[in-house]
């Protein structure tokens, strides 16, 4: 049996939280409880919750009811020690700046609106940018890069900011294989340091080569916990429904596993 973790351990702590839309809830009272030192992905269905989870544990929507912690104090308490990726969609990548001024931004946080960067944060922010491999397009405008070089410079945004937890709202989503590797190998890197990684991800294929902690939501959460014991068939028909046929459920079939993936 699992123990209980206690909430000063904790890196998140999620308690009671509910979100409503014009009178409609979108989580309903959520519990959610990650350790620290792990790579955790959240799944479920379209329009399940998962960017809105995120966004209300980072205060950028706001909740009915509940309860935040990040190791065991308000968000607020440790705003510096968090690092948030947002999905690609959600970007004007129109904005006239380049790959280098976006990664710089990162640092604000630290620095003040109102002082500007010099040379060591400069030097940071390449440093951030060779660690996702994009420090030779450092001096390239944002909207000329691909969609996975995109990614990969906000990524090296939360990585300068040298955070304790990281948020990503599906970082793999839409860029190609060797990206996805350069990513979940940045990420693996900040786990093996010690750091949290918590991971809005679409594909059910990867959950088990790529997580260790998982939590499974639908509005309501259906499981969370290590990856060995909530990624199971019945966990992910109770989340998905008629969208999944798990055939096999020692292995989960890949066209299965990939139709669920897809919707």
């Amino acid at each position: 049996m699992t123990m209980p973790l206690h909430e000063p351990y904790l890196a998140l702590h999620v308690e009671d939280l509910t979100v409503s839309y014009h009178s409609k809830p979108v989580l309903w009272d959520i519990d959610f409880d990650v350790p620290p030192g792990v790579m955790a992905a959240i799944v479920g269905p379209n329009g399940a919750g998962k960017s809105t989870l995120i966004k209300s544990v980072l205060g950028l929507v706001p909740s009915m009811a509940g309860h935040v912690t990040l190791f065991g104090r308000p968000y607020k308490d440790h705003r510096r020690r968090v690092g948030y990726v947002p999905q690609r969609s959600s970007v004007d990548w129109d904005f006239p700046t380049t790959a280098l001024d976006v990664v710089t931004m990162g640092l604000y946080g630290r620095l003040g609106w109102l002082r500007r960067p010099g040379r060591r944060e400069r030097n940071e922010a390449m440093a951030a940018l060779e660690m996702v491999g994009m420090d030779h397009l450092s001096k390239r405008q944002i909207s000329e890069l691909s969609g996975g070089q995109q990614q990969r410079v906000f990524l090296a945004r939360a990585l300068v900011q040298q955070a304790d937890v990281y948020f990503l709202d599906e970082p793999m989503a839409g860029v190609d294989a060797t990206t996805e590797r350069a990513i979940v190998d940045i990420l693996r890197r900040l786990r093996d340091d010690g750091k949290t990684v918590i991971v809005v991800h679409h594909d059910l294929q990867t959950v088990r080569s790529y997580f260790d902690w998982l939590l499974i939501l639908n509005v309501r959460v259906i499981a969370q916990g290590p990856v060995s014991q909530v990624y199971t068939a019945d966990n992910l028909r109770r989340a998905y429904g008629g969208q999944i046929a798990l055939l096999d459920e020692s292995s989960f079939l890949a066209d299965a596993v990939e139709e669920a993936s897809s919707t």
